[in-house]
Protein backbone atom coordinates (compact mmCIF):
# COMPACT_ATOMS: atom_id res chain seq x y z
CA UNK A 1 0.00 0.00 0.00
CA UNK A 2 1.30 3.27 -0.87
CA UNK A 3 1.23 6.39 1.80
CA UNK A 4 2.11 9.39 1.04
CA UNK A 5 2.60 12.09 3.88
CA UNK A 6 2.66 15.73 2.50
CA UNK A 7 5.37 17.69 2.95
CA UNK A 8 5.70 21.01 3.80
CA UNK A 9 6.88 23.30 6.84
CA UNK A 10 5.00 21.63 9.76
CA UNK A 11 6.06 20.12 12.54
CA UNK A 12 4.87 16.60 13.41
CA UNK A 13 5.69 14.42 10.07
CA UNK A 14 8.39 12.49 11.44
CA UNK A 15 6.40 10.70 14.39
CA UNK A 16 3.70 10.38 11.91
CA UNK A 17 6.60 8.31 9.63
CA UNK A 18 7.75 6.30 12.60
CA UNK A 19 3.97 5.52 13.89
CA UNK A 20 3.07 4.26 10.36
CA UNK A 21 6.12 2.42 10.24
CA UNK A 22 5.57 0.75 13.36
CA UNK A 23 2.24 -0.69 11.21
CA UNK A 24 4.49 -2.28 9.21
CA UNK A 25 3.75 0.70 5.82
CA UNK A 26 6.75 2.72 5.02
CA UNK A 27 5.44 5.93 4.19
CA UNK A 28 6.92 8.49 0.99
CA UNK A 29 7.19 12.43 2.78
CA UNK A 30 6.60 14.21 -0.58
CA UNK A 31 5.31 17.80 -1.56
CA UNK A 32 4.98 15.91 -5.40
CA UNK A 33 1.55 16.37 -6.58
CA UNK A 34 2.07 13.14 -8.95
CA UNK A 35 3.27 11.38 -5.74
CA UNK A 36 0.91 12.47 -3.68
CA UNK A 37 -2.29 11.88 -6.69
CA UNK A 38 -1.23 8.23 -7.02
CA UNK A 39 -0.94 7.43 -2.89
CA UNK A 40 -3.48 4.91 -1.95
CA UNK A 41 -3.71 7.06 1.14
CA UNK A 42 -2.46 10.10 1.92
CA UNK A 43 -1.95 12.11 5.35
CA UNK A 44 -2.08 16.11 6.06
CA UNK A 45 -0.86 16.14 9.52
CA UNK A 46 0.38 19.63 10.85
CA UNK A 47 1.89 21.36 13.92
CA UNK A 48 2.52 25.02 13.70
CA UNK A 49 0.46 28.24 12.84
CA UNK A 50 -2.56 28.82 10.82
CA UNK A 51 -1.94 31.90 8.18
CA UNK A 52 1.68 30.99 8.11
CA UNK A 53 0.80 27.67 6.86
CA UNK A 54 -1.69 28.58 4.50
CA UNK A 55 0.61 31.35 2.80
CA UNK A 56 3.05 28.12 2.62
CA UNK A 57 0.67 26.19 1.30
CA UNK A 58 -1.02 28.34 -1.77
CA UNK A 59 2.65 29.57 -2.33
CA UNK A 60 3.57 26.02 -3.70
CA UNK A 61 0.03 25.67 -5.31
CA UNK A 62 -0.27 22.70 -2.41
CA UNK A 63 -3.96 24.19 -1.68
CA UNK A 64 -5.52 22.68 -4.84
CA UNK A 65 -3.43 19.77 -4.79
CA UNK A 66 -4.95 18.79 -1.10
CA UNK A 67 -8.50 19.91 -2.30
CA UNK A 68 -8.74 17.61 -5.56
CA UNK A 69 -7.54 14.68 -3.96
CA UNK A 70 -9.74 11.40 -4.40
CA UNK A 71 -8.53 8.57 -2.21
CA UNK A 72 -8.82 8.78 1.66
CA UNK A 73 -7.01 11.74 3.58
CA UNK A 74 -6.41 12.30 6.86
CA UNK A 75 -5.22 15.76 8.48
CA UNK A 76 -4.29 15.87 11.92
CA UNK A 77 -4.40 18.58 14.65
CA UNK A 78 -3.26 21.81 12.38
CA UNK A 79 -3.83 19.46 9.40
CA UNK A 80 -7.71 19.37 10.33
CA UNK A 81 -8.29 22.82 11.20
CA UNK A 82 -6.75 23.55 7.69
CA UNK A 83 -9.55 21.51 6.18
CA UNK A 84 -11.84 23.92 7.18
CA UNK A 85 -13.02 27.10 6.22
CA UNK A 86 -11.49 29.37 8.24
CA UNK A 87 -9.54 30.21 11.31
CA UNK A 88 -9.03 32.51 13.96
CA UNK A 89 -5.68 32.04 14.11
CA UNK A 90 -4.56 34.70 12.07
CA UNK A 91 -7.74 35.44 10.27
CA UNK A 92 -6.77 32.29 7.88
CA UNK A 93 -8.85 31.59 4.60
CA UNK A 94 -8.67 28.17 4.61
CA UNK A 95 -9.14 25.14 2.27
CA UNK A 96 -12.83 24.85 2.52
CA UNK A 97 -13.25 20.92 2.55
CA UNK A 98 -15.66 21.15 5.88
CA UNK A 99 -17.62 24.47 6.18
CA UNK A 100 -16.66 24.89 9.55
CA UNK A 101 -15.13 27.74 11.26
CA UNK A 102 -11.69 27.26 13.62
CA UNK A 103 -12.03 29.07 16.92
CA UNK A 104 -9.97 30.37 19.88
CA UNK A 105 -10.43 28.32 23.10
CA UNK A 106 -11.85 30.58 25.49
CA UNK A 107 -10.83 29.83 29.51
CA UNK A 108 -14.31 30.08 31.64
CA UNK A 109 -12.83 29.15 34.99
CA UNK A 110 -9.45 29.42 36.33
CA UNK A 111 -8.52 25.44 36.07
CA UNK A 112 -9.40 26.68 32.18
CA UNK A 113 -5.57 26.26 30.71
CA UNK A 114 -4.94 26.84 27.06
CA UNK A 115 -3.71 25.19 24.99
CA UNK A 116 -5.52 21.82 25.57
CA UNK A 117 -2.66 19.75 26.67
CA UNK A 118 -2.96 16.12 27.00
CA UNK A 119 -5.00 13.12 27.37
CA UNK A 120 -8.66 13.55 26.62
CA UNK A 121 -11.66 11.06 26.09
CA UNK A 122 -13.47 10.45 22.59
CA UNK A 123 -17.15 9.87 22.22
CA UNK A 124 -20.49 9.86 19.93
CA UNK A 125 -18.01 8.62 17.68
CA UNK A 126 -18.69 7.63 14.23
CA UNK A 127 -18.12 4.81 11.66
CA UNK A 128 -15.40 5.17 9.49
CA UNK A 129 -12.01 5.80 11.46
CA UNK A 130 -14.22 4.63 14.53
CA UNK A 131 -15.49 1.36 16.02
CA UNK A 132 -18.10 1.31 18.55
CA UNK A 133 -14.90 0.12 21.06
CA UNK A 134 -13.15 3.22 20.97
CA UNK A 135 -16.28 5.14 22.48
CA UNK A 136 -14.74 6.96 25.77
CA UNK A 137 -10.84 5.70 25.18
CA UNK A 138 -7.89 8.41 25.39
CA UNK A 139 -6.60 9.96 23.05
CA UNK A 140 -3.48 13.29 23.34
CA UNK A 141 -4.19 16.53 22.07
CA UNK A 142 -2.12 20.15 22.27
CA UNK A 143 -4.02 22.68 21.06
CA UNK A 144 -5.32 26.17 21.52
CA UNK A 145 -7.72 26.12 18.68
CA UNK A 146 -11.31 24.30 18.48
CA UNK A 147 -13.64 23.01 15.65
CA UNK A 148 -17.26 23.47 17.19
CA UNK A 149 -19.18 20.75 16.54
CA UNK A 150 -21.36 20.62 13.41
CA UNK A 151 -22.65 18.41 10.72
CA UNK A 152 -19.28 16.65 10.02
CA UNK A 153 -18.62 15.71 13.51
CA UNK A 154 -17.20 12.31 13.69
CA UNK A 155 -16.20 11.96 16.94
CA UNK A 156 -16.40 14.56 19.93
CA UNK A 157 -14.44 15.96 23.32
CA UNK A 158 -15.41 17.78 26.02
CA UNK A 159 -12.42 20.83 27.19
CA UNK A 160 -14.12 23.75 28.32
CA UNK A 161 -16.89 23.37 26.18
CA UNK A 162 -17.75 20.18 23.64
CA UNK A 163 -16.10 20.66 20.31
CA UNK A 164 -14.98 18.32 17.18
CA UNK A 165 -12.00 15.68 18.07
CA UNK A 166 -12.80 14.40 14.10
CA UNK A 167 -14.78 15.50 11.24
CA UNK A 168 -15.61 13.38 7.61
CA UNK A 169 -16.84 14.33 4.93
CA UNK A 170 -16.41 12.25 1.40
CA UNK A 171 -12.76 11.02 1.66
CA UNK A 172 -11.61 13.61 3.69
CA UNK A 173 -10.86 12.09 7.58
CA UNK A 174 -9.58 14.51 10.37
CA UNK A 175 -8.60 14.24 14.07
CA UNK A 176 -8.01 17.05 16.39
CA UNK A 177 -5.86 14.39 18.57
CA UNK A 178 -2.78 13.05 17.46
CA UNK A 179 -3.13 9.51 16.58
CA UNK A 180 0.50 9.19 16.14
CA UNK A 181 0.97 10.16 20.01
CA UNK A 182 -2.19 8.10 21.36
CA UNK A 183 -0.61 4.91 22.16
CA UNK A 184 -2.39 1.67 21.42
CA UNK A 185 -5.89 3.96 20.76
CA UNK A 186 -3.87 5.65 18.35
CA UNK A 187 -2.96 2.67 16.08
CA UNK A 188 -6.36 1.12 16.07
CA UNK A 189 -7.18 4.60 14.54
CA UNK A 190 -4.52 4.49 12.14
CA UNK A 191 -4.55 1.05 10.79
CA UNK A 192 -8.42 2.07 10.82
CA UNK A 193 -7.43 4.75 8.39
CA UNK A 194 -5.00 2.46 6.24
CA UNK A 195 -7.98 0.05 5.94
CA UNK A 196 -10.44 2.45 4.60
Amino acid sequence: MDVAIIKYNAGNIYSVSYALKRLGVSPVITADPELLNKADKVIFPGVGEAQTTMDYLKEHKMDAVIKDLKQPVLGICLGMQLMCRHSEEGDAECLGIFDAEVKKFIPHRHEDKVPHMGWNTITQVKDGLFTAQLENKFVYFVHSYYVPVNEYTAATTNYIQPFSASLHKDNFYATQFHPEKSGSVGEVILRNFLKL
